[in-house]
């Protein structure tokens, strides 16, 4: 059936509305997830287990954040442990995750509420929004799960849902604004957080971005986009522009007792805390092996690892080449001016250290030749 003759379905029976809230939190109750940071339908959440999982889902997904949660929650329980937590610790558990701010934000907000709201987390939305790391969306899903109280978060799946039921073809982002005023009208004032769950759920489960399963949905009948055949191509979005490409030199340094040198980078900017594989700059070209040098972090000689580590971060692609050394344990050689941020570390113990992934990449590339 071609696209046109999809147009021409009739219209849904009913507009999205009171019946279809009603519909949603009964297949809720049903069919909800069964997620670590989750109690049952009808119960308040944990606030400090609905914050940490949000911040923790933001750009991963829930099969991914699952066993990451868990060690967090059996690590730090409470969130006044959290805010006692020394900030390396924290970075170390997230390692994996990415966007390493939002881990230092974990830890700036949990001293927050601790410090200014005796240990518990505030149930007003403006309040929320001004703790460290905390976003719109997290400050109304916080405010619905946790407290019950009527707000509308938006993510993901909750965008894709919403865009369907109206037949929004607008496409993203410009669209975004449109879907956030349509999904409060939905909203109800009692049962918010059950309902946003449920959208959330019906995201990921059925409503799904690629080959939705329309006829499992509750909602079937309210659906405009399903009338109009359009389910499988809502949400509409504008064509992304190509993603850069920065490329760099990275020094993977071993003394002969095992240890390797990392260096801790800036506290901010990208991966900021964490540490790293000392390298140059990454810039729009790769530099030439002399002007690498520059940039190396001891005088020794250097040997080029074949092949490159590639790894892509949200806003761009990066691409590195290793270049790898040995030194003595014992010999007397001088580090670059940083020094200060540059360590040792047995190559036994990188496992727990905070390296975000990219680094793991140049640590493995680097000892893939002769380890």
């Amino acid at each position: 059936m071609g696209a046109q003759q999809h147009r021409q379905r009739q219209l849904p029976l009913r507009p999205a509305g009171p019946a279809t809230v009603a519909a949603l939190l009964a297949w809720y109750e049903a069919e909800r997830r069964d997620l670590p940071w989750r109690y049952g339908p009808r119960k308040k959440a944990d606030p400090y287990r609905v914050w940490l999982s949000e911040i923790m889902l933001q750009q991963t997904t829930v099969k991914a954040v699952i066993p990451y949660f868990q060690k967090f929650i059996a690590r730090w329980p409470t969130v006044a442990a959290l805010a006692d937590a020394p900030l390396e610790a924290i970075l170390q558990q997230w390692a994996g995750l990415g966007y390493y701010s939002r881990a230092r934000n974990l830890k700036a907000c949990a001293e927050a509420i601790v410090r200014d709201h005796g240990g518990a987390f505030p149930r007003k939305e403006a309040e929320l929004l001004a703790l460290p790391g905390i976003g719109p969306y997290t400050a109304a899903a916080i405010t619905a799960i946790a407290f019950g109280e009527k707000a509308t978060p938006v993510d993901g799946n909750i965008e894709r849902v919403v865009s369907r039921l109206f037949a929004v073809e607008q496409p993203l982002p410009g669209a975004k604004c449109e879907i956030r005023n349509l999904a409060a009208t939905l909203t109800p004032a009692r049962r918010a957080g059950d309902f946003a769950q449920a959208m959330m759920d019906l995201g990921a489960e059925v409503c799904t971005p690629k080959r939705p399963s329309c006829l499992m949905c509750p909602v079937q009948q309210d659906c405009a986009a399903n009338a109009r055949g359009l389910a499988e191509v809502l949400p509409m979005r504008a064509q992304k522009a190509a993603r850069p490409s920065r490329y760099g030199v990275a020094f993977l340094v071993q003394r002969e007792d095992g240890a390797v040198l990392l260096r801790q980078r800036p506290e901010a900017g990208l991966l900021g805390g964490m540490l790293e594989v000392p390298s140059t700059p990454w810039n729009d070209e790769a530099p030439a092996r002399r002007e690498a040098l520059r940039s190396a972090p001891v005088t020794t000689s250097w040997v080029a690892v074949p092949g490159s580590v590639v790894h892509v971060f949200t806003h761009f692609r990066l691409e590195l080449t290793v270049y790898r050394a040995l030194v003595p344990a014992d010999a007397s050689f001088t580090l670059w001016a940083e020094q200060e941020r540059c360590r040792w570390v047995a190559r036994r113990d990188l496992h727990g250290q905070a390296l975000p992934t990219v680094m793991k990449k140049i640590i493995a590339h680097g000892f893939s030749t002769n380890g």
